[in-house]
C-alpha cells in the first residue's frame, strides 16, 4: 500500500460539507480541517500498482465542493 496525503481548498462555506462527501465515499483513511491557503488534509492509501494521479482525479476532484488539491506523495512512514 502507498500513502500520500492531499490539501483541499473548498468553495467557500463547503469545508464541512466536502469533508462529508469525502468521509460518505468512504475513500480516505483521515479527514482534517486545516488553517491557511487549504481548508481540508486528507490522508488516502491505495495499491502500490494504482496510480495517484488517477485516483485523485477520478475519485476525489470529482466531489462537489473542491475548487483545487494539491498533492503530497510520501516515501516512508518513521
Amino acid at each position: 500500500m502507498q500513502a500520500f496525503f492531499v490539501q483541499i481548498k473548498c468553495e467557500l462555506g463547503q469545508s464541512y460539507g466536502v469533508a462529508n462527501k469525502i468521509a460518505d465515499a468512504e475513500i480516505a483513511s483521515e479527514i482534517y480541517s486545516t488553517a491557511g491557503n487549504f481548508d481540508l488534509l486528507a490522508k488516502f492509501y491505495i495499491d502500490d500498482d494504482d496510480d495517484i494521479g488517477h485516483f485523485v482525479n477520478e475519485k476525489l476532484q470529482v466531489i462537489g465542493g473542491i475548487r483545487d488539491t494539491h498533492t503530497i506523495t510520501t516515501f516512508r512512514a518513521f
